[in-house]
């Protein structure tokens, strides 16, 4: 198995191990034909507080869950493969963050799904790429955008006329996702510094004890120590008088 198949094998660990947590909870509520919302995030109450962990795990119907399952996926694998080193790190933070960021600030009512989550991971990848200026992550970022550029009406509450979707969830994940990029921009893969550039930088970098480059006038000029200087005279005799 060559390296690359096999870090992209090891990306989709954490990714599926999510996604089959969250069916497995719609599983049970679906065979116990019972609902589970009420641990999800109720704003300013203390029963809300476990949402904030719990709320990414629980979905109101198949069709929500299935409409995160492939975001959840595709950003996931995306995260782990290209950060892997910081990706457990933003995950829990956007989770936290975004958690937190709802029950301070959102409406009165249950806030539960995975939709904070997956807004952190697109906004995280799109910045980061950005920021680091590397090739493959910018190429990944302009992907993100290809794919979930749509997203941004996500967090415009006017687009939401029925009162069943939580904005307030989308824009915390968003924000945590920009946040979290810049916090981690020194973390993880970073661009490829070549020899050439390094080299530019030390030549353009001005030398602290160095005197400015002008010209100086001849009486400035010191002489030459006399103590060192060595005349050596050499005779030659005249060949005119030899036959």
């Amino acid at each position: 198995m060559t390296t690359e198949k096999k870090k992209l094998i090891n990306s989709l660990f954490v990714p599926i191990a999510l996604v089959l947590l969250m069916w497995l909870v719609k599983f049970i509520e679906w065979v116990l034909n019972f609902r589970l919302s009420f641990l999800g995030i109720h704003p300013l109450h203390v029963d809300g507080l476990p949402g904030i962990i719990l709320s990414p795990f629980l979905h109101a119907d198949w069709k929500h869950l299935m409409a995160n399952t492939v975001p959840m996926l595709v950003l996931g694998s995306a995260l782990y493969y290209f950060y892997r080193s910081i990706a457990t790190k933003v995950t829990i933070m956007i989770v936290l963050l975004t958690g937190i960021w709802v029950w301070l600030g959102a409406r009165g009512s249950y806030h539960i799904g995975a939709s904070g989550l997956i807004y952190g991971l697109a906004f995280f990848l799109l910045i980061s790429g950005f920021l680091r200026r590397d090739t493959r992550l910018m190429a990944l970022s302009f992907v993100v955008v290809f794919l979930y550029g749509g997203m941004i009406w996500g967090v415009f509450p006017q687009f939401f006329p029925e009162q069943n979707i939580s904005w307030e969830g989308h824009l915390s994940g968003l924000i945590a996702g920009l946040i979290l990029a810049f916090f981690y921009r020194k973390e993880g893969p970073q661009r490829k510094v070549y020899s050439w550039e390094l080299e530019s930088e030390i030549d353009d970098k001005p030398d602290s004890d160095a005197e400015p480059d002008q010209e100086k006038p001849y009486w400035d000029i010191p002489e030459p120590d006399k103590k060192d200087l060595t005349v050596v005279y050499r005779f030659r005799p005249s060949s005119k008088g030899k036959k």
